[in-house]
């Protein structure tokens, strides 16, 4: 396996911890032991490459800490070319070097730890020996490794817009020419008699015209279809032109410059046609070019705007719902005991899952929704791990990607901060940037929303929405809900978040009958109340406000519709909320997010995309929590988020319009 390197630099590693985390399941786990197909008895090696100033990167340090606890064929490659862009290594790592700074880490007998080995980057065949010593380690044995790669060059800086002449002196810059790996690989396969000088002159030569034909294939493969819009284009714009001589003129000059560019853009024809467009206004001799800019429109967004979710047969949004049934006699229960069975269900039936977090594994998570199932299912398929969570996730991320169904946990909400970059950057982002050909099915749990103090009772979803694009995130408001969003996405291709209310763990909930079924439909709201003089949007924890809001409305005669959203992401797909403020003509979107946030976010859903304006009778009202963090004890949270008088007051003064 290899992490590849992503831009956000040390991003790669989380996700390649994950994957050599991955073997190790596959090695130590009997009931994976027929997958073959995903693994051969563990022995995959993720290989992660880094530069040696991103090892100043928190998830680098991390990444090693974790690999050395946990044991994992991790192969980390440090090529130390002395720089991070302009800034040598003397300002980025301790002593100056990456491998004396992780000596504490070398593993001794007895210990955990990394296989650390130093070596040159121009030695040849010094790297052949180093690297199979190495890895041969790290697959039999699964201990990590770390190979230091010092006195590499850079052919042309960091990138082609800066050249590193600026920042090395002659003295660095003749001595990168005389030792880069290419002109000593070169030296070395004369010395050992593989190739005379000439041979490898004629393989420089035949491999750079080469290179240089592919290259060229390439761009023209690009640039071939945007020059044919381009002629297509200006044969519309002159044909026109001949049907309007008002315009004939201004067409013409467009066409003109358009065609007149070397090397066009997808959107300076779009840019052209629109300009044409404004021109000729809605004259009937426009028609075709109208027709192509609306079809070049549509070309486009299938080539830029499409594949952020997974739109084929494993989509979470074509999972079939199933319906909670509930026994005459059903158990009522404690929240946490009804995802504490569905947990027990889950890894009794499907030996791909997994779940870890911090405290998750010896306790049962620190609201016991598996409490005793670490004892009953091993501590390889549910496990504690340390207090990291960019790791956590690039645990479950690794599981995914290689086959497996993990949980991942972030012990409360406001923790996900710490985990949120690989979440933003990598998974959210991948079935988008390969168009459709990778996914990452990772499942995050997580709890929130209300609870009492400035930490672990916040509900910043608004950062969740901006920030996750690419994943589906769910808000139950009990722990039947999230049992059956659970279902939903561990029967899809699909990332995902789910965040249980923090405080309804303890609260009174009917045990399904079919728990292991049942499903909830993602981007379908719930209405949980029906009225008809005004609708109320919310999810999660603040359901239970707005209800109680609801009820004092009531007894003045205010006929209150509460809907539960369910889903932020996706929300709302077939538009019941606009069906409700048909019905209602006034709206109120209420959640315990600071002004701005997520309330905002379902505003501009139900008003702008869905066109809700058009119905109603009264301006619409966001209520949300304030703009700071939620203060300490019951009168903080009182005065800091939404509370039933709080709503009930906005709702009255909303009906005398």
């Amino acid at each position: 396996n290899v992490s590849s390197d992503i831009a956000p630099t040390a991003g790669q590693m989380v996700r390649g911890l994950g994957l050599a985390f991955a073997s190790k399941c596959f090695r130590n786990v009997p009931e994976l032991a027929g997958e073959t197909d995903l693994s051969r008895n563990g022995n995959e090696v993720c290989f992660t490459t880094i530069g040696d100033a991103s090892t100043s990167e928190g998830q680098f340090w991390e990444t090693i800490n974790a690999a050395g606890v946990l044991q994992v064929p991790l192969a980390v490659f440090v090529w130390d070319d002395g720089y991070g862009i302009s800034v040598p290594k003397k300002y980025q790592t301790t002593k100056a070097s990456i491998s004396e700074a992780l000596a504490g880490f070398q593993k001794e007998d007895g210990t955990n730890g990394f296989q650390i080995f130093k070596v040159k980057g121009w030695d040849y065949a010094a790297l052949c020996e180093t690297f199979e010593e190495g890895i041969r380690i790290a697959r039999e044995t699964h201990t990590p490794v770390l190979f230091h790669v010092e006195e590499i060059t850079q052919p042309q800086g960091h990138s082609t817009s800066g050249s590193h002449e600026r920042y090395k002196n002659s003295e660095r810059l003749e001595w990168e020419r005389q030792w880069d790996g290419l002109v000593k690989l070169r030296e070395w396969i004369v010395a050992n008699a593989l190739a005379e000088e000439e041979e490898l002159d004629a393989i420089d030569a035949e491999v750079r015209e080469e290179v240089r034909a592919a290259k060229q294939k390439a761009w023209d493969g690009y640039l071939t279809p945007i020059k044919q819009q381009v002629a297509r284009a200006a044969d519309l714009l002159q044909d026109v032109a001949g049907k309007l001589p008002a315009v004939a003129a201004d067409l013409l000059a467009l066409s003109k410059e358009l065609t007149g560019q070397r090397e066009p853009l997808r959107r300076d024809v779009l840019r052209t046609l629109n300009a044409a467009l404004l021109k000729t206004g809605k004259e009937e001799s426009a028609y075709w070019l109208r027709d192509y800019y609306n079809d070049l429109r549509k070309e486009n967004k299938e080539l830029y705007n499409t594949y952020l979710y997974n739109e084929g047969p494993k989509s979470a949004l074509k999972v079939p719902e199933v319906k909670a049934e509930f026994a005459a006699d059903a158990p009522v229960l404690n929240g946490f005991e009804v995802l504490n069975q569905y947990f027990d269900q889950l890894f009794a039936s499907n030996p791909k899952t997994f779940a870890f977090g911090e405290d998750l594994g010896y306790i049962g998570d620190v609201n016991q929704g598996f409490a005793g199932l670490q004892a009953k299912y091993g501590e390889a398929r549910i496990f504690d791990t340390g207090i990291r969570e960019l790791t956590i996730m690039g645990q479950g991320i690794g599981l995914a990607m290689r086959g497996l169904r993990p949980i991942a946990e972030i012990q409360y909400l406001d923790y996900l901060l710490y985990g949120l970059q690989p979440l933003s950057d990598d998974v959210s982002t991948l079935h988008y940037r390969t168009r459709g050909q990778q996914s990452c099915p990772l499942i995050v749990r997580t709890r929130g929303h209300r609870l009492e103090g400035i930490w672990h009772s916040g509900s910043p979803m608004g950062m969740v929405l901006n920030s996750l694009r690419g994943m589906h995130v769910c808000v139950p408001r009990n722990m039947t809900q999230a049992a059956g969003m659970y279902n939903t996405l561990l029967r899809a291709n699909d990332p995902g978040i789910v965040v249980e209310c923090l405080n309804g763990y303890r609260l009174k909930e009917k045990l399904p009958a079919n728990l292991l079924e049942y499903t909830v439909p993602l981007g379908i709201p719930e209405v949980v109340r029906e009225g008809s003089d005004v609708t109320l949007v919310t999810y999660g924890s603040t359901l239970r406000v707005v209800l109680e809001a609801a009820q004092l409305l009531g007894q003045q005669g205010v006929s209150c519709e509460v809907i539960d959203v369910q889903t932020l992401l996706p929300f709302d797909i077939n538009h019941m909320i606009l069906d409700s403020l048909k019905k209602t003509n006034r709206i109120v979107f209420i959640d315990e997010d600071v002004p701005g946030g997520a309330a905002a976010y379902m505003f501009t859903k139900v008003m702008e995309e869905q066109g809700g304006y058009r119905w109603l009778d009264v301006a619409p009202r966001t209520i949300t929590a304030k703009a700071h963090r939620p203060a300490y004890g019951s009168d903080g949270d009182y005065f800091s988020k939404p509370n039933a008088e709080e709503i009930q007051d906005n709702v009255l003064e909303m009906m005398q319009y």
